[in-house]
């Protein structure tokens, strides 16, 4: 078995990993990881929306569901998913064009029960009768979902607008309307599916478990030799995506949303076959670089663009459709063709003098570097990534191939970028202005399709770089060898190392993940920052003022892996700096010197007013649960507002207004920092000292700002209503701890665990209330709570709180039925989730940060909830549902809204209504911290 090539790893990777092909041609990946305490698997078949049936699209995707929904050997439809919820794992799939995922992660002491019953998805699925209908249900309502999606319907556009006779053009979600008919013949139909394309031998597994790759094997075998091999060779039509006819046109898409951008799209050659040498990645590095003469920088000093992004678009088995998407202003929108002439003398510029050895290997370098420290991931990430890796990589790169970059051929490079050329171009602009006249299937997408004008086209044959766009210099902040230091850490948790009034910084020196990076958090209060709706508008802005100014500036420190994120929170703003250590230093005093200069002009001032009203304007078109779920912590945190509110106020602001706003947030504040990573006590001490020195110039010391969170106590049944246009329904309801201790944390949440596969089966897949249901621990401000949401295409929210009410009454009997041994597993699939291993230094970095937020100086508040955990019983479960939960009188708050084609049905109303938000918040008891 051992003449399969190794596979190649990062020296940092303690797992073990094995390739091998089992009697029946399955592919299977081994990985032996001992660190972790939990196992994952994914399946990735071969198989896609590709292969549908021309007369029934969606088949693959309806197939995906139902495997999860009973096999011969363990027929009860709801059981896999409570088996893998019971033993503390998680558990999804998905169909793309091509291939179908299935994956999950357990507690790895129920590795063999999770396989076993995994396995049976591809050896004897039951297909019963009677969930055909149900499940056809359940994707209508995952169609319905998304009508109203910018992506889903820009997407179906696409797909009308390629060669009718490459499955690209197929409709890939699937619904009622196209899996139509009788359920005994659709079941026939799925069956025939089934034995026609599912066969080992375009299947690859792969199992990561704390076992030894022996005793994995053993167990694969075990469970997996049985898969029927049927010898199913893939053959898809030979045509391309885009014959001549669907060339040099100009597509013109109406969106839902407020936004303005373009599409540049290139019709290249499938993309594997470059995997090695990466190529397109080359190209997408200098056509999206950010620094100063780069092509964005260019646009966006004439006031054409605010973003651009270069290498996206739909790959497959023969085609990629390479594009350059461009985030117009209104400017850029209405001079369309200066964008598009910029885009071509940059690729120009690339041809004539960008392919010099050293950008190549710069690029190269970087990946090389991200190789050897890559952080692990979790298991059940690395599993589905790995298994699908195994469908485009030899062998020994089913890890490196991600990474691997080994020479540029110039030749090669070339001819792609010949390929990126007037004549083989597409147009796709999505905007509220275009002109249209028809409307896309499925979706009813305005759109409109019409060529390019010749003369047009012949002008962009043959552009000459303007002096103005230049490439990249050399980067001056990549560090040629990164060595992590051997200093051990002088404590087992961080530690209060630089202390004053108004700041304080935390630090601790990682000794486990053995990688030179380090993670930089720097919170700034100010009770300046979002006091009112006007204040936190002010801070939204200058926020993404500040990012917009620091683009070209630190955009070179970003491609050689130091990363920045700057957001505003209740109480301020954080600074979350992340990458190799060697200059993070370097590129954090970049950052606070240019933020002290607030050197911002009018015209970008305008711009950036301009996109976060257009991005607030749009909430209105996200999901009804989306909108819901933003309202939750609006409606309960006091220093939380509608975007709509603050819209208002962010309308009639000035430059002058951004400034008073900046000088008043830093009179006062407070800085609280943590440090994390490949730094060294004394250099944390000397960067607390510098901190403080730079806020003695700027700033007052203050006490750090409370967040204040909305006390339902003695509140009754609260109802708000939220005025959504959308078809479906939504509610969410939610209940509020009255303490935040350890003993509620520990209860919340096993409740919350106990509870979310019952539900999600219950009101999903046996009740068809809709595609987005579920329960969720949900803290708010260091408050333990509980949530149960629904979005329905075909149930108002009257009727789905009553569903809702009854699945929490009949819930106490569900409870009482568990047998002590079920009992005690969930108690130990939730605990073994609470401590699951840290899997890299940011997975750890943010655990400690939001600790911190937490008030939990000890860091050990997983650990003593754990210890309440252990302690539960049922019958302190259900004493507590029903004292809290059982009537519906109790204390909580349920947001809803009702769906167009719902206004028929019984309303929700109460004389418990929130009426107006602000008098609301402004006269509720409130718990401070």
């Amino acid at each position: 078995m051992s003449h399969y090539p190794t596979v190649y790893k990062s020296q940092n990777d303690h797992r073990q990993y094995q390739y091998r092909v089992l009697s029946n041609q399955l592919r299977v990946l081994l990985v032996e990881d001992m660190q972790s305490n939990q196992a994952a698997a994914s399946m990735a078949v071969g198989v896609g929306h590709f292969d549908d049936p021309v007369e029934r699209p969606g088949m693959a995707h309806f197939l995906e569901h139902m495997l999860f929904l009973g096999t011969e050997k363990y027929p009860d439809s709801g059981e896999y998913h409570a088996y893998i919820n019971q033993h503390g794992g998680n558990n999804n799939a998905w169909t793309g064009t091509e291939h179908t995922n299935f994956f999950y992660s357990i507690n790895a002491d129920a590795l063999e029960g999770s396989l076993d019953r995994f396995s049976q998805f591809f050896i004897a699925p039951k297909f019963d009768l009677d969930l055909v209908d149900r499940e056809r249900q359940a994707i209508e309502s995952e169609f319905s979902l998304k009508l109203k999606d910018d992506i889903r319907r820009v997407y179906q556009v696409q797909k009308e607008t390629v060669n009718p006779k490459h499955p690209f053009s197929k409709f890939s979600v699937g619904n009622l309307a196209t899996l139509a008919g009788k359920q005994a013949d659709i079941r026939d139909e799925l069956l025939a599916f089934y034995q026609q394309h599912y066969s080992a031998n375009i299947m690859t597994l792969c199992v990561v478990a704390p076992r030894p790759i022996a005793e994995l094997e053993q167990i694969v075998n075990q469970y997996f030799s049985g898969i029927q091999n049927r010898n199913v060779s893939k053959h898809y039509p030979a045509q391309p995506l885009l014959a001549k006819e669907q060339q040099q046109k100009h597509i013109q898409i109406v969106p839902l949303k407020d936004q303005k951008r373009v599409s540049i799209c290139f019709a290249l050659p499938a993309i594997d076959q470059f995997y090695k040498r990466k190529p397109l990645t080359f190209i997408s590095h200098l056509l999206g670089n950010e620094s100063p003469g780069s092509l964005l920088s260019y646009l966006k000093i004439q006031g054409l663009a605010n973003n651009l992004s270069a290498g996206g678009g739909v790959n497959g088995y023969n085609f990629k459709d390479y594009s350059i998407s461009i985030q117009l202003t209104d400017k850029g929108f209405n001079e369309l063709e200066e964008v598009v002439t910029c885009v071509f003398e940059y690729i120009e510029l690339i041809k004539q003098h960008g392919l010099d050895a050293w950008r190549y290997q710069e690029r190269a370098s970087l990946l090389d570097t991200a190789f050897r420290f890559q952080e692990q991931i979790k298991t059940l990430d690395l599993a589905s990534h790995l298994s699908i890796n195994m469908h485009h990589y030899d062998i020994e790169d089913i890890i490196y191939g991600d990474y691997r970059m080994d020479e540029m051929l110039k030749h090669e490079t070339q001819e792609l970028l010949s390929l990126m050329s007037a004549d083989n171009m597409r147009l796709m602009t999505v905007a509220k202005e275009s002109q249209v006249e028809r409307q896309a299937a499925w979706y009813d997408t305005p759109y409109k399709v019409s060529s390019i004008p010749t003369e047009q086209l012949k002008k962009w044959a043959r552009v000459t770089t303007r002096p103005a766009l230049k490439l990249p210099e050399k980067n001056p902040f990549i560090v040629a060898n990164p060595q992590a230091r051997a200093d051990k850490s002088h404590s087992t948790v961080p530690k209060i190392v630089a202390e004053g009034h108004g700041y304080r910084i935390w630090h601790k020196k990682d000794d486990e993940f053995n990688v030179p990076k380090g993670h930089l958090y720097l919170s700034l209060d100010s009770d300046q920052a979002s006091s009112t709706p006007r204040q936190a508008a002010l801070t939204r802005l200058y926020v993404e003022m500040l990012i917009d100014y620091l683009t070209e500036p630190t955009y070179q420190a970003e491609v050689a892996g130091l990363n920045y994120n700057i957001y505003p929170h209740q109480g301020g703003i954080t600074l979350h700096l992340t990458g190799f250590t060697g200059n993070q230093e370097k590129l954090l005093t970049l950052i606070i010197n240019k933020a002290r200069e607030r050197n911002f002009t009018e015209q970008r001032f305008n711009m950036i007013k301009k996109q976060i009203l257009r991005s607030w304007s749009n909430v209105a078109q996200a999901k009804p649960i989306s909108q819901l779920f933003t309202s939750l912590t609006v409606t309960l945190q006091k220093r939380s507002f509608e975007t709509a509110r603050m819209a208002e106020e962010l309308a009639a602001l000035t430059l002058e207004d951004l400034h008073n706003h900046v000088s008043a947030f830093y009179k006062k504040v407070y800085l609280e920092g943590l440090v994390y990573g490949d730094w060294l006590e004394q250099e944390t001490q000397n960067l607390g000292k510098r901190l403080q020195h730079l806020l003695s110039l700027v700033t007052k010391p203050s006490a750090e700002s409370s967040r204040e969170l909305v006390n339902l106590d003695k509140r009754g049944s609260l109802l708000r209503e939220k005025t959504i246009t959308h078809q479906d329904s939504a509610i969410i309801v939610y209940y509020q701890s009255r303490a935040a201790t350890p003993e509620q944390m520990a209860l919340f949440s096993l409740l919350n665990h106990t509870m979310s596969s019952t539900f999600f089966h219950e009101l999903r897949t046996k009740q068809q209330l809709g595609y987005m249901v579920g329960t969720g621990y949900l803290p708010l401000n260091r408050h333990p709570g509980i949530i149960f949401y629904v979005q329905s295409p075909t149930t108002g929210p009257r009727q789905l709180l009553e569903a809702i009410d009854e699945f929490i009454a009949d819930f106490n009997y569900a409870v009482m039925q568990i047998t002590n041994e079920q009992w005690e597993s969930t108690k130990q699939g939730m605990i073994s989730q609470i401590m699951e291993n840290d899997t890299n230094l940011k997975t750890r970095s943010q655990r400690y940060w939001v600790s911190l937020g937490n008030r939990d100086y000890q860091f050990n508040q997983r650990e003593t909830v754990v210890a309440e955990v252990m302690k539960l019983t049922r019958a302190d479960l259900i004493k507590f549902m029903v004292a809290h939960m059982r009537s519906k009188d109790c204390d909580r708050l349920v947001l809803f809204s009702c769906g167009e084609q719902h206004h028929s049905q019984a309303s929700l109303r109460s004389d418990n209504m929130i009426v107006n938000l602000k008098t609301f918040k402004e006269q509720a008891d409130k718990f401070q911290f």
